[in-house]
C-alpha cells in the first residue's frame, strides 16, 4: 500500500510539473487572449509548439484581427503559416481593406499573399495600391529605354513619355498578368496610335488624342491592375524617319543597279574575249589555207601544169601590185607565196 501511494503521488507531481510547464509557457499568451476577447485554448497553444509554429505570432494576429472586427480562428492562421505564407500581412491587408470598404475575405487574401510570394511584392501593397493608386512610368526606365518611339504617316518620328495611373484588381490579382504587361501594352497602343496620325503635328497639338484612343482599348484585360487614366507627360519631335528610309532605299536601288550593269559589262566582256577567239580561229584557218599554196605550186610544176614562165609572170604581177600599194599609201607588201 505504501509502494502504490509513492507511485501515485509520483504521477501526480509529474503531472504537476508538465501542467506548471505548460502554465509558465503560454498562461501569458492565454490570458492576453482570453482578456482582448480572442480566445485560443492551452491546448491548441501546445499543438503549436508541437508543430513548430510561433505560438505568440498566430495569437498576436488573432488577438489584432478581433480588434479589428474580423473574428478569424487561430486555425486558419495556423494553416496559412504552415503553407509558407505571411500571416501578419495578411491580417494587415484584411484590415486595410475592411477599413476602406473594399472586398476581401481571409481565402483569397492567402492566395494573394502565397501568389506573391517570392516576387518582392506582398498582400499588403496590392491592397494598398488598390485603396491608392500608383502611377508606373511609360516606358520603365530601368528597362533600357526612355521614351517610346511612334512613326506618324508624313515619316516624322515621335517621342513620347507617358504616365499610367493604376490601381489593384484584387479579384484578378491571382493569375493576372504584371506591370510590365501594362508597361508593354500602353507602348503598342501609343505607337499605333502615332502611326495612324495624319501628321507629327496633329499629335503635338492634341497629345491627349493618344491617351483617350489607348485608355478606350481595354488594355487592363486579364491583368491584375484597373487602369484609371493614361496620360502624356512630354512628346518630343524625333528624326525624319520617311526620309532615312528613303534615302536608304535610293542607296540600295543604286546598288542593285550597279550590280546589274557589272553584270552587263561582264557579259559584253565575255563576248568581246569570245569574238576574238573566233577571229585569231578564222585568221589560223587563213593561214593555214594560205600555207598549201607553195605545196599546190610544187605539185603544179612536177606534173607539168605550171611551167617556169608561168612562175616568173606571176612574180611579175605580184611585185608591180606591191609597188602600186606602196605608192598609194596602202598595206605593206604582201609576202611571196600569198595571194
Amino acid at each position: 500500500m505504501d509502494s502504490l501511494y509513492f507511485v501515485g503521488v509520483a504521477v501526480i507531481a509529474v503531472v504537476a510539473f508538465i501542467l506548471c510547464i505548460i502554465l509558465f509557457n503560454f498562461f501569458g499568451l492565454w490570458i492576453r487572449a482570453r482578456i482582448a476577447n480572442a480566445p485560443v485554448s492551452l491546448g491548441k497553444m501546445v499543438g503549436m509548439r508541437l508543430r513548430k509554429v510561433p505560438v505568440g505570432m498566430i495569437v498576436d494576429n488573432r488577438i489584432t484581427a478581433v480588434k479589428a472586427g474580423i473574428d478569424i480562428p487561430s486555425d486558419p492562421l495556423e494553416a496559412h503559416y504552415l503553407a509558407g505564407g505571411d500571416v501578419n500581412h495578411v491580417i494587415l491587408s484584411l484590415i486595410a481593406a475592411d477599413k476602406a470598404g473594399i472586398s476581401l475575405d481571409f481565402n483569397r487574401a492567402c492566395a494573394i499573399d502565397l501568389a506573391t510570394k517570392g516576387t518582392g511584392k506582398t498582400v499588403l501593397e496590392a491592397v494598398r495600391t488598390s485603396i491608392n493608386p500608383k502611377v508606373i512610368d511609360c516606358p520603365n526606365v530601368s528597362m533600357g529605354r526612355t521614351t517610346i518611339d511612334g512613326v506618324a504617316q508624313d515619316g516624322i518620328g515621335v517621342k513620347v513619355k507617358a504616365r499610367v495611373t493604376v490601381r489593384s484588381h484584387l479579384d484578378r490579382f491571382v493569375g493576372g498578368a504584371t506591370e510590365e504587361t501594362i508597361i508593354a501594352r500602353v507602348g503598342e497602343g501609343i505607337v499605333s496610335s502615332i502611326g495612324t496620325a495624319a501628321s507629327y503635328k496633329d499629335v503635338l497639338e492634341n497629345p491627349d488624342r493618344i491617351s483617350k484612343t489607348v485608355l478606350a482599348k481595354g488594355l487592363d484585360s486579364g491583368t491584375a491592375f484597373e487602369i484609371l487614366s493614361i496620360d502624356i507627360a512630354d512628346v518630343d519631335v524625333g528624326e525624319n524617319i520617311g526620309a532615312k528610309l528613303q534615302t536608304e532605299q535610293a542607296e540600295a536601288d543604286k546598288r542593285v543597279a550597279q550590280a546589274k550593269a557589272e553584270v552587263r559589262r561582264a557579259a559584253a566582256v565575255a563576248v568581246e574575249q569570245e569574238m576574238r577567239a573566233r577571229t585569231q580561229e578564222m585568221r589560223a584557218k587563213v593561214v593555214e589555207a594560205e600555207a598549201l599554196i607553195p605545196q599546190a605550186m610544187a605539185d603544179a610544176f612536177r606534173s607539168g601544169n605550171l611551167g617556169i614562165m608561168d612562175y616568173v609572170r606571176m612574180k611579175n604581177v605580184q611585185a608591180d601590185t606591191s609597188m602600186r600599194e606602196s605608192i598609194a599609201g596602202g598595206d605593206k607588201p604582201r609576202t611571196e607565196g600569198t595571194t
